[in-house]
């Protein structure tokens, strides 16, 4: 019995030990790595912008475990995370792709994709990984070791390079993306991922800028920058088309200048409504997702930046651009009007909800603090010191389409 215990202590250890010396030939980022076994279910990160670095984070004992550096310029990152919530793949400004060994607090490898790159998405099997970017555009796709498979150029009527965002995963091995200077949507087909096969749907409003995928993976909608209102696609559709929604919705009113871009995602769905930011306006939109029709418009403290819902749909959070970006507001939307209004710190960039939504980890760059707030008191739980912290991902991301 001994000896049988022994043996299979030793083979749980064995994928933990090839992982170590799988990165002997890069820069040393172990120090304070985990020495327990430790699932993954309730991990996350959180990007340290300034600096180049990960945080680590358990959002149980809401708590840092680790830190990984070396990971090039986050000021505008993102995260994706492989199936079994092990692997963290970042996606850098500087076009670096990343993948990050959340259990043994190391980088595993990283690639330099490309020259500016905003995001990315990993496919439904998790066996493609793929990177929009700005520069020199297009989306590029990697199986999970980080080998190139494709390459998916972006262009404009005129054959310029076109910026590619609101990059998200769909099923049945599908990504789907805007391209920012074509004014297009893109669905790429990669069942075979070194042949995807990609179809375009043009003139679908000026300049999309970020789009969301709802829960259920039927409708994709990008925001346009370039004129008021959004572009819908119902991917339930034989031949998906897109369609103009929300026309207009700052008509007869003067234009305010936008400080930040807002962001789109699939979390601003509640129940049967969706809460998106207005650009430039001080307002959140109510959309009822049957018609896609506007029925409400919700006041807040300023330019939405973040509308995000909790996971349960009770509550919507959201946080705002500069000036006001030192505030945090909860809309309840049963009753559709602002109950609570936070002053976290200051500078908050991001928030995100832990898996089923009782607390809620918000990052106050200027302040070098993440703060974690009991969502349904409003009450402070844990105080974290994060140096300038900016994006906030959980592994629980890895279960969800279009994160």
């Amino acid at each position: 019995m001994k000896r049988r215990t022994l043996i299979s202590a030793a083979a749980a250890l064995a994928p933990w030990a090839s992982a170590v010396a799988s990165t002997s030939n890069l820069p040393d980022t172990t120090a304070g790595a985990a020495t327990t076994l430790r699932g993954t279910g309730d991990l996350g990160v959180v990007i340290e912008r300034a600096s180049g670095s990960l945080t680590l984070v358990n959002t149980t004992t809401l708590e840092t475990i680790g830190w990984v550096q070396g990971l090039g310029d986050l000021s505008h990152a993102s995260v994706v995370f492989s199936r079994d919530e092990r692997y963290a793949f970042v996606f850098g400004r500087d076009g670096g792709l990343t993948k990050v060994d959340l259990l043994t607090q190391s980088i595993v490898h990283r690639v330099m994709q490309a020259g500016n790159s905003i995001g990315g998405a990993i496919s439904a099997k998790g066996n493609v990984i793929a990177a929009q970017n700005y520069t020199p555009g297009g989306v590029k796709l990697f199986c999970p070791k980080l080998n190139l498979l494709a390459d998916l150029p972006a262009t404009t009527a005129d054959g310029k390079p076109s910026r590619v965002v609101g990059l998200a995963d769909l099923p049945q091995q599908r990504f789907i993306y805007s391209l920012f200077d074509a004014d297009a949507i893109c669905i790429a087909e990669c069942s075979d991922p070194r042949n995807p096969r990609v179809t375009t749907l043009p003139h679908i409003g000026r300049q999309p800028y970020d789009a969301l995928l709802t829960p259920n993976g039927r409708h994709y909608i990008a925001g346009l920058f370039g004129e008021d209102g959004l572009a819908l696609v119902d991917l339930w559709d034989e031949q998906p088309s897109a369609r103009r929604i929300l026309s207009g919705y700052g008509r007869g009113e003067t234009p305010l200048p936008v400080y930040k871009m807002p962001h789109l995602r699939g979390w601003a769905i509640a129940g049967q409504y969706a809460y998106l930011p207005a650009i430039g306006r001080h307002e959140v939109l109510v959309v009822d997702t049957a018609s896609w029709s506007e029925v409400a418009r919700i006041p807040v403290a300023g330019q939405p930046v973040f509308v995000m819902a909790r996971p349960d749909g009770r509550q919507v959070w959201v946080n705002f651009a500069v000036p006001d970006y030192d505030r945090v507001q909860v809309i309840d939307t049963p009753s559709q009007r602002v109950i609570a209004t936070l002053s976290p710190g200051k500078a908050v960039m991001h928030m995100e909800f832990a898996p089923r939504g009782q607390s809620v980890w918000i990052s106050c760059r200027d302040s070098n603090q993440v703060q974690v707030y009991d969502t349904h008191t409003q009450q402070l739980l844990a105080s974290l010191p994060v140096n300038a912290p900016s994006g906030i991902f959980f592994t629980s991301r890895a279960h969800r389409m279009g994160l």
